[in-house]
């Protein structure tokens, strides 16, 4: 694997150093790209990227009447609003959110999911945790422990870093 040639070279080179922590970073994102592909694959069936099922499944999960403002949003996906700007118009030209005016805030606006957008998110979900419950293989055992151990480091991550930081990195 890519990831293992890459840390056996810098071991070779500066042996004096400590790569663990390279080395966890590099297999999460080795990972992460690996389950990307087929991932990206299927979005692409429905129009849609992971950023923009991202926002869909947002608003799905956060229950009748499947609205968010933007800030809301935002928050829940660690995005800036820049970012979700552009994702939010993309959404609304496929007819899968709208933006309504917000009843307690006239300078706000909330985003709402469709009825095409949660039929959408409904269909889509169940095939996006098949490919996920294939990163898992046989070992559930194994596959909790390490949700567990990775749930943790994204916790000492997130007080190291803040949440702050994480949103402004986009």
């Amino acid at each position: 694997m890519l990831a293992e040639t890459i840390l056996a070279q810098w071991k070779q080179q500066l042996p004096e150093l400590n790569f663990e922590p390279m080395e966890l970073i590099a297999a999460l994102t080795q990972a992460y790209h690996l389950t990307s592909i087929p991932i990206d694959q299927m979005m692409a069936k429905y129009n849609l990227t992971r950023g923009m099922f991202d926002v869909l499944a947002a608003l799905r999960r956060s229950g009748k009447p499947y609205e968010l403002t933007p800030k809301e949003l935002s928050a829940s996906l660690l995005l800036s609003g820049a970012g979700l700007t552009n994702r939010l118009d993309r959404l609304q030209s496929l007819d899968l959110i709208s933006r309504l005016p917000d009843p307690k805030d006239r300078r706000s606006l909330r985003i709402s999911l469709t009825k095409q957008g949660r039929k959408l998110v409904d269909h889509v979900l169940p095939e996006l945790l098949e490919i996920q419950e294939m990163a898992f293989g046989s070992n559930r055992k194994a596959g909790k422990e390490l949700t567990k151990l990775l749930v943790e480091l994204s916790r000492r991550l997130y007080e190291s870093f803040g949440a702050n930081r994480l949103q402004a990195g986009d």
